[in-house]
């Protein structure tokens, strides 16, 4: 299963300093291995790094998918 434009989904993300985060987000774009999306609990505008997505799942769903 992959992500796709539009699609809301629940991600775990490390981040550069190694700060592990969960979050949803709504996806905007998927280009060159980078994800750019909405925050949905801040409303902010964030690029994410796919290979630093440690799991995801699109929201309403019980499974995580990686």
């Amino acid at each position: 299963m992959h992500m796709r434009t539009g699609q809301t989904v629940e991600i775990v993300y490390i981040d550069k300093t190694g700060k592990i985060t969960q979050r949803k987000i709504e996806v905007k774009g998927i280009r060159d291995g980078r994800i750019r999306a909405t925050c949905l609990s801040t409303g902010a505008p964030r690029v994410f790094l796919a290979s630093s997505i440690l799991a995801w799942q699109p929201v309403g769903t019980r499974h995580a998918v990686g």
